[in-house]
């Protein structure tokens, strides 16, 4: 499974996702939209705004929350793959 994360290191839902995947061991690559204008611009192409965390999981982009919902961790789980409690 190939995954990256784009984010930023101020965005609280994105250290969210990312701790989300590293307490399941899931790789991952960060894609910093600070330190890359081009990916910043990529996520507003692909998403019609500019918010993260945005995940692309092999290939396919996926908001890994909700505003006032916080992390979807079910859905999450089902996209890796993965058993949650």
């Amino acid at each position: 499974m190939n995954i990256q994360v784009y984010s930023a290191p101020w965005c609280r839902d994105c250290r969210a996702a990312k701790q989300f995947l590293d307490a399941h061991g899931i790789p991952y690559t960060e894609v910093n939209v600070d330190e890359n204008p081009a990916a910043s611009d990529e996520v507003l192409r692909r998403v019609g705004k500019r918010a993260i965390p945005q995940l692309v999981i092999d290939g396919e982009w996926f908001q890994p929350y909700r505003p006032g919902r916080g992390l979807l961790i079910d859905e999450l789980c089902r996209r890796l793959g993965i058993p949650c409690a």
